[in-house]
Formats: C-alpha cells, structure tokens, sequence
C-alpha cells in the first residue's frame, strides 16, 4: 500500500494470508459486462483488482471475492426476485461480490447506478438487514480473512 492505495490485490491478499488462490485477469469484456448487466459503475477498487485474478478463491474453492460471472449471475438473481417483495426490501441498491458461505452475502451500496462511498455492508438472508462491517474492500478483505469481521 502507497498513500492509501493499493498497488497489486494479490501482493495485498498474500501479505495477510497465503491460503487464498488467484484466476487468470479479467477481460476487459468480462469487467464491462458488470456495469452493461447491472447498470452500475464498477467501484475502482474492485475494478482494479478483477482486473488482476478473476476472482479469489481458498483452498476449497470458496470465494473470498466472486468472480465477474458470479457477480453478473447473483446480483440478476436477486434483483429479479418479484415474487418475494413480501419477504425482502429490493437488492437494486445493491452490488453483491462475496459471501460468508450461510447465505448472507456482502456488497456495496447504490445510489442511481452510482457506489458514493467505499463502505462495505453484509446483507442478512433471515431478517433482510443491511449492516456496515468495513470501511473499504481492503478493510473487508482484511477483516474476513483475520476473522475480524464475522457475520
């Protein structure tokens, strides 16, 4: 990290642990097709590090960060859950990219297609909350891996 930035995502997951596995880059297609699909700009950090693994995975192949397709594929999914509106309040305010593996997943907040702060929130499946657990992906990233952050 240099003022504040991160330089590689992969220099920066590895220096918190060496349990995590990269995919190959993202394409360029595959970064577009989040902000055609969902009609939402990308935030920089997580443009930037898709751009580097096409998703981090541990050894048992589960995401700590999904890669573009899951994140296509998920947020659609919930987004065009109609049928529930009696169950949750609508996820178009929402851009998914990782999960705790319980069904509870985390994303950034929306505003008109537009992520205005860095912050980090977990969504809770049984109740449909929406709660604050880190102040920018690399805050998450940190945290979930050290167990910091727990849900």
């Amino acid at each position: 990290m240099k003022d504040g930035v991160i330089l590689m995502w992969k220099d920066y997951i590895y220096s918190v642990s060496k349990e995590y596995l990269f995919k190959p880059p993202a394409a360029n297609a595959e970064l577009i097709s989040i902000s055609e699909e969902l009609n939402v700009k990308v935030p920089q950090k997580l443009f930037k590090l898709l751009s580097e693994t096409n998703g981090v995975f541990d050894c048992f192949g589960c995401p700590l960060i999904w890669s573009t397709a899951q994140i296509v594929r998920d947020n659609l999914f919930f987004r065009d859950l109609g049928a529930n509106k009696d169950l949750y309040m609508p996820f178009d305010n929402l851009l998914f990219f990782s999960d705790n593996g319980c069904g509870d997943m985390f994303c950034y907040k929306l505003l008109n297609g537009s992520i205005l702060a860095e912050d980090i929130y977990v969504w809770n499946h049984e109740d449909d909350s929406r709660l604050w657990v880190a102040s920018s992906l690399e805050e998450f990233i940190r945290g979930w891996i050290t167990g910091e952050i727990t849900t």
